[in-house]
């Protein structure tokens, strides 16, 4: 596959702003409307936020690390990048979309890449009803949070709450508690990828809660309804014999 308009985008951090101005010199930089490829320089931020502007346009994204973390991102170099591209790997993402009803009764939708959580607001902890495809699987979780993660955001927020990493091309969606008190020693679930995730919150006007979908915030949310979108395809390009499977099984043996 030739790409031969790229469009650069960068974060503010100077290493960042250095490898634009290099690979701009070297390679152009194509208006983003006509653009075959998007280049992000900077951290894992970056390409989600990446991915979230252009999440219609099924145009792949390729990260190169001019962050912290960078585990979305591939190695910075600025040599070579059409050929880089060319024989990259594409991995086909699809996001989570969630529905909220707030208190006020008011209803929001949200796309959400890594994972869509629920946070308790104040000092009470949050009881959650929780049913998978219109059954009731839970009647009742307390807890400071819950979490749906995709495979992509498996190894994000989702494995700091001791969730499962999920290799990439699973169609499966992980289920995890935060700081879970009732039942204690419930670690959260495996679902099928077109499983249909739905959050009750109970006693709600003293134990509010919030939701958010990756980045985007519902303040007071009495009901989220989760489920992955198939419509929308989302691209992300990986360096030959690192890709974000190699990645994600190279997680799970580290120490």
């Amino acid at each position: 596959m030739k790409f031969d308009k790229i469009t650069f985008v960068a974060t503010d951090v100077p290493e960042a702003q250095e490898a634009m101005k290099t690979l701009t010199d070297r390679y152009g930089n194509a208006a983003p409307a006509e653009a075959d490829v998007f280049v992000a320089l900077g951290g894992d931020g970056l390409m989600l936020q990446t991915l979230h502007k252009h999440m219609h346009r099924g145009i792949p994204i390729y990260g190169m690390n001019r962050g912290s973390v960078g585990f979305l991102m591939n190695e910075y170099k600025p040599d070579h990048l059409r050929e880089r591209l060319e024989a990259a790997e594409i991995a086909r993402l699809h996001p989570l979309r969630a529905h909220a009803t707030l208190a006020n009764g008011s209803e929001h939708q949200a796309l959400a890449i890594n994972e869509v959580s629920l946070l308790r607001e104040t000092a009470q902890a949050a009881k959650i009803r929780i049913s998978i495809d219109d059954k009731v699987r839970m009647a009742e979780l307390i807890c400071d949070g819950v979490l749906v993660a995709t495979p992509a955001g498996s190894t994000a927020y989702n494995l700091s709450a001791q969730g499962p990493i999920i290799p990439i091309n699973a169609a499966l969606l992980a289920l995890t508690p935060i700081s879970a008190f009732r039942p204690r020693r419930w670690r959260g679930a495996l679902l099928s990828h077109h499983a249909k995730v739905r959050f009750e919150i109970l006693e709600a006007d003293k134990r509010p809660v919030s939701a958010v979908a990756d980045h985007r915030e519902f303040r007071d949310v009495v009901d989220v309804r989760v489920e992955e979108d198939p419509s929308i395809d989302l691209l992300m390009m990986f360096d030959e014999g690192h890709s974000l499977d190699e990645r994600i099984l190279t997680e799970q043996f580290l120490h």
